[in-house]
């Protein structure tokens, strides 16, 4: 299976509301970065343990750990989680950046130092995601 099947695959197995979102949300983030590079993590370890929500992933970056290894991973991703959706910023080295800047403007959303968290499209100032999410590009 395809990475934008299994994005697809996974995106159509939510709840009808949050499918939606999921599905519009793709498309702006898509719209924003149209040449990225599409991820699909499923939440699971090398032993098929479950360790996360699935993800999806847009674009790339190598995050450099203290102890001077590097991972390749995305720039942004989204994920459904039990209330709602979760769209991760992880491009930026300020972790009070996304709170501070966004916090108050975003709407009805939690904001920690990389994730945006939401139950609902509809709760959030979507112009504002999308600045959010166009600083995560800049870094």
């Amino acid at each position: 299976m395809t990475i934008q099947e299994q994005i697809k695959e996974y995106i159509n197995s939510q709840p009808e509301k949050k499918r939606n979102d999921m599905q519009e949300l793709h498309q702006i983030i898509l719209e924003l970065m149209p040449a990225c590079q599409l991820w699909f993590l499923d939440g699971k370890n090398s032993e098929n343990k479950t360790v996360s929500n699935p993800n999806i992933g847009y674009g790339f970056y190598t995050i450099q750990y203290t102890d001077g290894k590097t991972r390749d991973f995305y720039q942004i991703g989204m994920s459904a989680n039990t209330t709602g959706i979760s769209i991760y910023v992880l491009n930026i080295a300020d972790k009070t950046y996304l709170a501070t800047t966004y916090g108050d403007k975003i709407g009805k959303a939690s904001v920690t130092g990389y994730c945006i968290k939401f139950k609902a499209l509809k709760d959030i100032n979507i112009e504002i995601l999308k600045a959010a999410i166009l600083d995560g590009l800049k870094e």
